[in-house]
């Protein structure tokens, strides 16, 4: 493994690690802005505008980009989150300089023209649309809106179909002047790539972006509260949790192995109880969703209603347990699980582009693998129970549930459950 990292004289940074087995090559460029740098009027515009970054510039059709990367049988595409948005073209390393010029025309010379802005638009329309049809992904925007209520850490990515259907041309290049320049974006490039000749392809091509400071995003304030949803569905979705730790917590990866102890597999304390011994649900699981400034740690679930009350019950149960007793066994178990993942993501040359602009963009340096691996391995039982004495601090839990209603608990009863004083709960 090889990396490196430069900065252009515009103030572009420009990284690469160098794999020198692969045929292909991943060129990604990232921006960080996503939807919590959005203020109320923008909501949902980040998405537009990834969106709208592949409908044509100056020279090219949106038909010519197609084109162009499938005659080199590439790949193209992006995604936004709440704070960044990637744009990333895969391709065989002869055909690298083509993707970096393709990524650099659709992000400093997009037409945004009004017909295919109307197009798009349809499009991410019907993709809000089977969003609101999908109750296991609409849950999770109710819980994140209700843990932070008002805010834009807090809000949909996808914008609502009314703020959607009336932005134009103009909102587009004035969203770009604003968030799209040097001071915020980073190419990257994982593969059979050289720094030296990706680093004059990069300065080449990327000549036209502006130098601007970054814009900040408000800060997150997490609130917690109840939020329950009536819809006909064969299963009532369940999301209860509490605010977790950012990604610059010392305690990250703690946190992360708490998470997969709970509910990160098959042989998780809550698959085991919840779905293999008591067949409560099928799905059941535990995740840390965490950002800059803030996290949200989750239990999420989806039960017959029925069973709805008996599935909170074990799930409070499993939580207090962990603040007093952990196996070396699945401890051992939990941190091996995320260190194969993370390492057997790097068998990818897209996800190495992604990781070292995410890292770079929001730590302001790459981490390599054996840095992340080794704090991993120094997890012990104590800061475990430690991170869960501290989760269970906070007071206003998040719960949010979509479906029957009609046999679930209290807010105030499930609060109660959540508590420290409150001991352990047997179903």
């Amino acid at each position: 493994m090889t990396y490196h990292i430069s900065t252009l004289p515009n103030g572009l940074r420009v990284a690469t690690e160098t794999l020198p087995g692969m045929e292909s090559v991943t060129v990604a460029v990232s921006v960080a802005v996503g939807a919590r740098f959005e203020d109320e009027q923008e909501a949902g515009l980040s998405h537009v505008l990834e969106h709208m970054a592949f409908k044509g510039t100056k020279r090219r059709s949106a038909r010519d980009i197609a084109e162009e990367m499938d005659m080199v049988g590439g790949n193209m595409n992006a995604y936004t989150s709440l704070e960044n948005t990637v744009y990333y073209a895969r391709v065989l390393k002869d055909d690298v300089p083509l993707a970096v010029d393709v990524l650099a025309d659709i992000l400093q010379n997009s037409a945004f023209d009004k017909e295919e802005l109307e197009r798009e638009r349809q499009v991410i329309l019907q993709e809000i649309a089977m969003h609101y049809d999908t109750p296991d992904d609409l849950v999770f925007d109710h819980f994140s809106e209700t843990a932070y209520p008002d805010q834009p850490i807090g809000r949909s990515i996808l914008g609502s179909p009314e703020q959607v259907s009336r932005y134009g041309r103009d909102d587009l290049l004035r969203y770009t002047g604003k968030h799209y320049h040097t001071a915020n974006m980073l190419i990257s490039a994982a593969g059979n790539v050289k720094h030296k000749d990706f680093l004059k392809l990069a300065e080449d091509h990327f000549n036209a972006l502006p130098t601007s400071p970054a814009v900040a995003a408000s800060k997150a304030k997490y609130k917690g509260g109840d939020r329950r949803t009536t819809r006909k569905l064969e299963q009532l979705h369940l999301l209860l949790g509490l605010e977790g730790v950012s990604f610059h917590d010392k305690d990250y990866y703690t946190w992360q192995v708490m998470a997969t102890l709970l509910g990160g597999g098959m042989s998780s304390r809550l698959f085991q109880e919840v779905r293999e011994k008591r067949g409560l649900a099928y799905t059941v699981q535990a995740f840390l969703s965490s950002y800059s400034d803030s996290g949200l740690f989750g239990i999420y679930a989806a039960t017959h209603e029925s069973k709805a009350a008996e599935t909170l019950h074990v799930v409070c149960d499993e939580i207090m347990k962990l603040r007093h007793n952990i196996g070396d066994h699945e401890l051992q178990r939990a941190k091996n699980q995320i260190k194969s993942n993370l390492l057997m993501s790097r068998e990818s040359s897209s996800s190495i582009a992604e990781w070292i602009g995410r890292h770079i963009l929001f730590y302001g340096r790459y981490k390599p693998a054996a840095e992340i691996t080794a704090l991993i391995d120094k997890i012990n039982k104590d800061d475990i129970m430690r991170a869960c004495n501290a989760l269970l601090q906070h007071d206003n839990i998040t719960v949010t549930t979509l479906g029957p209603q009609n046999k679930l608990p209290d807010y105030d009863t499930i609060r109660q459950w959540f508590h420290p004083d409150a001991g352990r709960m047997t179903a």
